[in-house]
């Protein structure tokens, strides 16, 4: 199977290409740093300009999932052009690129993220048919979305996977630890806003079945199907490394540190149910945080 992969040296996308070279898969990977990258793998072939591929490449998926992290800085205007470039540009590049090709690929797995939801009070659950929020990170991923649309227009089987905070060794989880090792963990502002997350094992397997599965088309939500409130993330958390979990972060250190906007983020939330993976009969491995935090900090 010939994969091409935008994305593929970040949090989910270095996990997929190891689980798939380890499959057989052949796979070209876009990257900024390829000597870097090929001393690291040289068993993928990796490129950084769209004119060093053929238009007679045969393409059996594409797996776009490049985006700059979205909350490791402030967000000035210039570090939003950064992030829409990052996703929305990307994305317009490879339709240019695959508009241009002898033939078309059978497989588009896009990224987006829940974030496209906006944010909700806890008792709302949202699923793939609810409607997009008003702001900065809700309008990225329509933008998003809508420019993988174009390529889904060119008769290619086109799934958008809104992924929720994904917990492994790395990302997001590696962030947290710190302080709650130390014992200074806690829930962020009032921690009821609502925490929807995903393990890394259950992500990188949603997408390897997505690719199996490519009758399964539009958007999916990647998040396992019990979200939980911040609170009682924290307190999971705390268990689990056997440290306390009351320092409550409060939400104006949040917003001194990365802004209103990108701080809404972590103060609000929103209650999102994959329903579709679970009608189409995807099966998570680690469906409550409890198991999923305890599998994590086992291997740590």
């Amino acid at each position: 199977m010939q994969i091409l992969i935008t994305g593929g040296t970040g949090f989910i996308g270095q996990g997929l290409v190891k689980q798939w070279l380890a499959k057989g898969r052949s796979l070209t990977v876009l990257t900024r740093n390829v000597s870097q990258w090929q001393q690291k793998l040289p068993q993928v072939r990796w490129f950084s300009h769209w004119d060093e591929l053929d238009r007679n490449e045969n393409w059996d998926a594409i797996i776009n999932l490049a985006g700059e992290p979205i909350l490791d800085a402030r967000w000035t205007e210039q570090r939003k052009a950064s992030l829409l470039a990052s996703r929305v540009g990307v994305t317009q590049h490879l339709c240019q690129y695959v508009t241009s090709l002898a033939y078309m690929p059978k497989r588009l797995i896009s990224g987006s993220a829940i974030g496209y939801y906006g944010f909700h009070p806890p008792e709302v659950e949202l699923t793939e048919d609810s409607q997009p929020g008003q702001d900065f990170a809700a309008q990225l991923c329509v933008s998003w979305e809508q420019a993988a649309d174009e390529i889904r227009q060119l008769g290619i089987a086109t799934c958008c996977v809104r992924t929720g905070v994904v917990l492994g060794h790395g990302g997001a989880l590696q962030k947290m630890l710190p302080p709650f090792k130390l014992g200074l963990g806690g829930p962020i502002g009032t921690g009821k806003q609502i925490f929807s997350w995903i393990h890394y094992e259950d992500m990188l397997s949603c997408i390897d079945w997505l690719l199996q599965n490519p009758n399964v088309c539009g958007v999916i939500n990647a998040t396992a199907p019990e979200p939980v409130t911040n609170a009682e993330f924290s307190t999971r958390l705390g268990k689990v490394l056997h440290r306390p979990a009351f320092c409550r972060v409060p939400a104006k250190a949040l917003e001194l540190m990365l802004g209103r906007e990108a701080s809404a983020m972590l103060l609000q939330g929103q209650r999102v149910i994959p329903k579709r993976l679970l009608d189409e009969g995807f099966i998570f491995k680690y469906s409550d945080i409890a198991s999923a935090l305890t599998n994590l900090l086992e291997q740590d």
